[in-house]
């Protein structure tokens, strides 16, 4: 008898559940309807039905919102002697926009759920009376722009809560180019309530005038601290914070601006300085001029090249010129150098012209300009040169004939000079590389301690200013960094890393060390390849995630 009733029981409980399976549908609810921009709500969606399997189509939701999570959940359960069985779906929900939107109406096997309205409001108020537990703030330093001037737009993240998985896109603003210069975290209390905050600063630089709109920008962060022993973390909530969208004037350049090229900056200064003292400079010696334009507020890219040397008597051999922008909590602050080797092909007084730029001061808001006066210099005449009046060049110039003679036989050694110099460097190049391009008397530098002691080597060697010294540096540097590079030259080893400042360094040192006549190194030049061949080396080790932020009280 006991295993009938048992046997009856059995069958009573399988005729609830496959009733309750016949009476299948699709239910759907939120938490609430009335939200704000910068807040969320939570779907909940039951399918109960004797159909298993798939999924409704979420994708309809993202035309109005974004989902910031989902979980599923299957149940059976009996409640009062009735059995049920229902499948669930959990989302997390964030508006796109603010207005009167719809959860739509969704589909699984054959059933459709309502839809259900949600009216979006505007974010609140700045919560400066601590009630919130995180926001955004946007600030801007300036309340108007001149086209291509930097602004500086600051976005700090508010919160007295362990937030951590925090995210968002990078700042995008369609007709302007932007960096992001400054990273910081600190404390700031507001209201007598501390506050972890993370800040970035962006450098914008509008192309074009009118009003520039600096978009509502989105952090998506997970509140609470992550349990390693629970699954699915319910004691975390997922919460999505927004800025408000800012709006800006962008002025013209102004028409009582007067010079060649726009550059409104808040400093701009134009240095000059020579590879060795200029009252050294002789015939056939070439001497080194490098002229540093740097602008505070101006990419290195936005500053103009300098007017090429046009004096006669000197033969002018520019070289590329560098750009380096240095980013910081004030922004950009750009440079250009230009380097130029200049040989004087006679003797006597001369002077290069003055160097006038134009420029905007942002700060005063006038034009100013800034000129690096003209520079004179005696030349004198080549060593152990016969014949040479006492009294120079400059004051009782030379019949004509000796004149000419004198020139041609210059010219003529000076090229035979290039010539065989040029011979001489090839076989020099092609035992280098046949013997590891080590030279016979060169003497390895010992095996650094740390890369931290070799980078400080390598610094102060470029700041030295020495070829030689340089070259044992950055040998010893790669070295260490790259142990299957020993034995290989700075050649081989530029080939290989395909490192555009150690080529541009290969360069510098082969016209220093093995080209007659030698270049001088430019220390300048060299100090800026130098730091961007170890920044670019660091990088890929501290670059964090693309849109990762650090944790904060995490």
């Amino acid at each position: 008898m006991r295993r009938v009733s048992h046997l009856l029981q059995a069958v009573f409980f399988l005729l609830l559940a496959s009733t309750a399976a016949a009476d299948s549908e699709l239910t759907a609810t939120v938490d609430r309807n009335e939200i704000a921009i910068d807040e969320t709500l939570n779907l909940r969606l039951r399918y109960s039905g004797k159909e298993s399997g798939g999924q409704p189509d979420f994708e309809l939701l993202e035309q109005d919102f974004d989902i910031l999570s989902r979980q599923q959940s299957n149940q059976y359960r009996v409640i009062n002697g009735r059995a049920e069985s229902f499948v669930e779906w959990m989302l997390t929900l964030a508006p796109k926009r603010e207005g009167r939107l719809f959860v739509p109406s969704l589909h699984l096997h054959g059933k459709v759920s309502d839809a259900i309205p949600i009216t979006v409001s505007e974010a609140g108020s700045r919560p400066d009376g601590g009630d919130s537990k995180a926001f955004l703030e946007v600030e801007l330093d300036k309340d108007r722009i001149y086209v291509q001037e930097q602004l500086l737009v600051k976005v700090r993240l508010y919160t007295v809560i362990g937030l951590h998985d925090i995210s968002t896109d990078p700042l995008q603003i369609p007709g302007a180019h932007i960096e992001k210069v400054d990273e910081q975290r600190y404390e700031r209390r507001i209201g007598g309530v501390a506050h972890a905050v993370y800040e970035l600063t962006y450098a914008v630089f509008p192309e074009s005038s009118g009003k520039l709109r600096i978009p509502a920008l989105t952090y998506v962060a997970v509140a609470g601290r992550r349990d390693p022993f629970s699954l699915f973390n319910r004691n975390t909530q997922r919460l999505r914070l927004r800025s408000e969208a800012k709006e800006i004037e962008v002025l013209p350049k102004p028409d009582s601006y007067s010079g060649e090229h726009w550059l409104p900056a808040a400093s701009l200064g134009i240095v000059q300085s020579w590879s060795q003292d200029p009252d050294t400079f002789k015939v056939g010696e070439p001497i080194t001029r490098i002229i540093t334009i740097r602008a505070e507020g101006l990419r290195a890219a936005q500053l103009p090249p300098l007017p090429r040397i046009n004096v006669e008597g000197l033969k002018t051999y520019p070289d590329q010129p560098q750009q380096d922008d240095q980013a910081g909590a004030s922004g950009i602050s750009g440079s250009r150098i230009e380097t130029t080797a200049i040989v004087a092909t006679r003797a006597g007084e001369y002077q290069l012209p003055p160097i006038t730029l134009s420029w905007w001061d942002t700060k005063a808001g006038r034009q100013r300009v800034t000129q690096l006066p003209a520079f004179r210099f005696t030349v004198s005449g080549a060593p152990g040169a016969a014949g040479t009046s006492a009294s120079g060049p400059s004051t009782l110039p030379a019949p004509a004939t000796g004149s000419q003679l004198s020139g041609d036989a210059f010219w003529r050694n000076l090229a035979i000079a290039a010539v065989a110099s040029h011979l001489l460097w090839i076989f020099y190049f092609w035992w280098f590389r046949r013997h590891l391009g080590v030279p016979r008397n060169y003497n390895p530098a010992p095996q650094r301690k740390s890369t931290t002691e070799s980078r400080e080597i390598l610094l102060q060697a470029a700041e030295s200013g020495d070829a030689t010294r340089l070259r044992e540096a950055l040998q010893s540097w790669l070295y260490e960094r790259c142990p299957k590079l020993k034995g290989k030259g700075i050649d081989e080893a530029s080939e290989q890393l395909q490192l555009k400042e150690l080529t541009k360094l290969q360069q510098l040192l082969n016209a220093a060390l093995y080209v007659k006549p030698a270049r001088p190194l430019n220390r300048q030049q060299v100090q800026i390849l130098v730091k961007k061949l170890l920044r670019a080396e660091a990088e890929p080790q501290a670059q964090p995630k693309q849109g990762s932020l650090p944790e904060l009280f995490g």
